[in-house]
């Protein structure tokens, strides 16, 4: 399959199109282009919390999953996006036990949010990327694989709260299991912290 592109995850913001989802977006490596996934709240939640750096006080759905696999010596090798029909990204998750491989069939958002958390790498067709693919202009093509790029819709008075009552509220948050949240003011926290 050499017309395989290797994407890595790039970010997360608030989509303009459907209300109440997100625009995941993923980076080609070594190249322009972005590609844009529209994914839901819970799904979204799921990969900012990983993205963030923020470990919930018990599982989530795809952390559960991600155990169970290793439990049992399953590790998943890839993540395909091979189908782009009706606005709909489809893709598979290929595992294997060393013995055995087994393909998957997964929405996008759920394929994407197991990757993160196993670290596997993200895979589309070109036709896909001519598809769906833009690229953004005059923008700094960051090598990180866990850059974010949260477009923030917020009161502006949270962003003068102290470094210390911002981590108390981000403490509240995970108690409260409010992710979206609470990786809003972690991001809000770290370019407080990189202004010092």
């Amino acid at each position: 399959m050499d017309d395989r592109i290797k994407l890595r995850i790039m970010g997360l913001s608030y989509s303009q199109l459907q209300s109440g989802a997100y625009a995941l977006i993923l980076a080609q490596v070594d190249g322009p282009y972005r590609i844009p996934v529209v994914i839901g709240a819970p799904e979204a939640q799921s990969i900012a919390i990983k993205m963030e750096g923020i470990t919930p006080p018990r599982p989530m759905t795809h952390d559960l999953f991600t155990s169970f696999a290793h439990a049992f010596g399953v590790k998943l090798k890839e993540v395909f996006i091979y189908k782009f029909e009706d606005g709909i990204f489809s893709s598979e998750l290929t595992f294997t036990d060393g013995d055995r491989t087994v393909v998957l069939d997964s929405r996008t958002s759920d394929a994407i949010a197991i990757a993160i958390r196993t670290k596997s790498p993200i895979f589309t067709t070109k036709e896909i990327l001519d598809e769906t693919g833009f690229i953004l202009e005059g923008e700094n093509t960051a090598t990180d694989d866990t850059a974010t790029e949260v477009e923030e819709i917020s009161e502006p008075r949270i962003e003068n709260y102290a470094i210390e009552e911002l981590e108390r509220m981000l403490e509240r948050l995970i108690e409260q299991e409010n992710y979206e949240e609470a990786a809003r003011i972690k991001q809000l926290i770290d370019k407080k912290q990189n202004l010092k």
